[in-house]
């Protein structure tokens, strides 16, 4: 299952149909109506959040999922399915990839990041991507037995503080020194930039707002339209 759903992916497009709380669109049918248009328009697979949203979208789609859920659980900066439990329900709405924060930072609880990634795949039969903001995390999460990696933590981590995303770098160290699929995710704003993330070795690529993230770009417009003289 691994081998087939990860191989599903290679050299594609994978849209991120998510929506902040406060908007309208975060709603199941919403996220699931993004999705089937993805994958109409050729999308190889979506990355869905929360497992209301990630059942929904099983129900209209048959690409693969990316699925996750993000819990803030402080005092850990860890937000991205941050615990087992959060995978199980993850796994149970329908995903067939689960995604993990693979960074080093301080986790919530007792599982550390290797128990999480061993139990994913072991005990609910799920490859895992490894989000990540470097590359010794990349090789981290490699060497605990992740799937793929992935770039989408550059730049919303402490130590990659003030860097904006993608860092072509840091895939391109990712390709060169990881021996799993690596996925571009963070940042991809224009088609050129997808197909340079591919180019330079990603395995797939994510893109999220700059087509899904109605809120955000409309306020952008709005912005940009009331501040012009």
């Amino acid at each position: 299952m691994v081998v087939s759903c990860l191989a599903r992916l290679k050299g594609g497009l994978i849209v991120s149909c998510q929506a902040p709380a406060t908007s309208p669109l975060h709603d199941p049918v919403a996220i699931a109506a993004m999705a089937a248009a993805a994958v109409n328009q050729g999308a190889v697979g979506v990355r869905i959040d929360t497992p209301d949203h990630i059942a929904a979208v099983r129900a209209r789609i048959s690409q693969p999922i990316i699925g996750l859920w993000k819990q803030v659980l402080p005092p850990s900066p860890v937000y991205i399915t941050p615990q087992l439990h959060h995978a199980k329900a993850v796994a149970k709405a329908g995903a067939d990839i689960i995604a993990v924060d693979a960074t080093q930072r301080p986790r919530p609880g007792d599982e550390t990041l290797a128990d999480l990634i061993v139990a994913i795949r072991d005990r609910l039969g799920k490859p895992v991507m490894a989000d990540v903001d470097t590359l010794d995390n990349a090789q981290r999460a490699v060497a605990a037995g992740a799937d793929c990696v992935g770039t989408t933590l550059f730049g919303y981590t402490q130590a990659t503080q003030g860097h904006l995303p993608p860092s072509m770098d840091l895939l391109q160290a990712m390709v060169r020194h990881c021996p799993v699929p690596v996925i571009c995710e963070g940042g991809i704003a224009s088609p050129q930039a997808a197909r340079q993330a591919l180019d330079l070795g990603a395995y797939a690529v994510v893109v999220g707002t700059a087509i899904t993230g109605i809120d955000t770009l409309v306020k952008t417009y709005v912005q940009a339209v009331v501040s012009a003289p």
